[in-house]
């Protein structure tokens, strides 16, 4: 898949619709939201010592994937790309919502994907072990900010006015 290919308007819209699908999904299990959020691609890189899926930077409005990492699923599991991405996406939600302990939100995601898509699901199996699909993913820990060289994150639109709006909580 090229660059272009993979920066498709229909990929785009694919995220944006998981992003929408997670948010729904944590509502109605956890009766929480977080309106206002964005999602953002940044290119993070990977490295021999392994990469980051996605952060929450805190206190902002953004949740970012790595989009390195996307464009790497997409060219080799085509099929992972939309189970992965609901992964990280809820992972970073999770944060988002105000859980920053690495092992609580493990165990919501799990729960949560378990409930959604049941247990043999791609999405639940990689809540339980995502070095199954990929050994080199890193989790951030708390307060990680990307290094500043890095560049700069490109915000998906089309988000609909609902899930910006702060009634839905």
């Amino acid at each position: 898949m090229t660059e272009n290919a993979f920066l498709s308007h229909t990929v785009r819209q694919h995220l944006v619709d998981v992003f929408e699908l997670v948010k729904e999904v944590v509502r109605l299990r956890e009766g929480v939201s977080r309106p206002g959020l964005v999602l953002g691609l940044q290119e993070l890189g990977m490295s021999w010592k392994g990469f980051i899926g996605g952060y929450y930077p805190i206190t902002s409005n953004t949740i970012v994937v790595n989009k390195t990492l996307l464009r790497c699923i997409a060219e080799l599991n085509v099929a992972l790309l939309e189970p992965y991405a609901f992964h990280v996406i809820l992972h970073e939600y999770l944060h988002s919502l105000g859980y920053f302990d690495e092992e609580v939100i493990r165990r919501k995601t799990y729960e949560i994907s378990r409930n959604l898509f049941g247990e043999k699901h791609l999405v639940t199996q990689l809540s339980v072990d995502t070095t199954r699909f990929s050994p080199s993913i890193v989790h951030p820990i708390y307060g990680w900010d990307p290094p500043k060289e890095i560049s700069p994150v490109e915000l998906i639109h089309g988000y609909t006015p609902k899930s910006m709006n702060s009634s839905n909580t």
